[in-house]
């Protein structure tokens, strides 16, 4: 960490949880993001400017008009282009100093697990189901932490995995079985500021969990109405028939 990264982080370093060591791990860590739409745009601009030091991001999807009334890193002139890409453009302007690998494409089992190994920690901010189980699979198979959120309508949810630790529950714990609510935005649509609330929720989660900081908050799932300004806690145990960590 030299001068420039002390004052950069300076407010950072004023608080006796975060610190020059705290602030370290930060710099030195390597995040993937799966999903660089509501959910992504509101995490990564925080994961940026807080000197996550290395993040992938992926998404094989275009930015079109729909986006844009809850999607914020985007503007009207990135209409067409690849998310990853524009995302990738926004986060280098906003912080240089942290490396970002964008992929334009959708990310099959393999190479889920292939990045997986080489994080820190995953944020899964991808809309649907499918995806969101290859990710956990991927996780389990690597032992990578993983954050994880969805919003839809008027309700998100958010929940971190530790595969790292002895015991812990799964995605697949807790949601199993087929799922055919996949693009549920598009579906039945979504209020705008909820993407931000889980999204910079996934954010501050995956901070603490990278600086050892606060409450752990594994084996619980948040679910948040925000027509009723409300969040919930719910406490889960590891399902010991899991068919993706039940043997482990």
């Amino acid at each position: 960490m030299d001068d420039r990264d002390l004052l950069r982080y300076s407010r950072h370093l004023l608080l006796d949880e975060i610190g020059i060591e705290g602030q370290q791990k930060l710099l030195d860590a390597t995040v993937l993001v799966v999903g660089c739409g509501g959910l992504g745009t509101a995490a990564l601009p925080y994961l940026a400017a807080a000197g996550v030091g290395r993040l992938i991001i992926a998404d094989n999807d275009n930015v079109d008009d729909t986006n844009l009334q809850r999607q914020t890193a985007f503007s009207e002139s990135d209409i067409g282009s690849n998310k990853a890409l524009a995302l990738k453009s926004r986060l280098n302007a906003m912080n240089s100093r942290t490396r970002i690998t964008a992929l334009c494409e959708r990310l099959d089992e393999s190479r889920l697990v292939t990045l997986a190994a080489e994080a820190d920690l995953v944020l899964d901010c991808c809309d649907n189901f499918t995806t969101r189980q290859a990710v956990n699979r991927a996780c389990i198979l690597t032992r990578t932490p993983l954050v994880s959120g969805a919003a839809v309508r008027f309700e998100g949810q958010i929940a971190v995995y530790r595969p790292d630790l002895p015991d812990t529950p799964c995605y697949a714990c807790l949601f199993d079985g087929e799922h055919t609510n996949d693009g549920a935005c598009a579906l039945f649509g979504v209020f705008s500021p909820l993407v931000g609330i889980i999204g910079t929720t996934q954010a501050a989660e995956a901070l603490k969990l990278l600086m050892g900081i606060g409450h752990d908050s594994h084996s619980e799932l948040l679910t948040y109405d925000v027509l009723a300004n409300e969040w919930q806690r719910f406490s889960f145990q590891k399902n010991p028939a899991c068919r993706v960590c039940g043997h482990t």
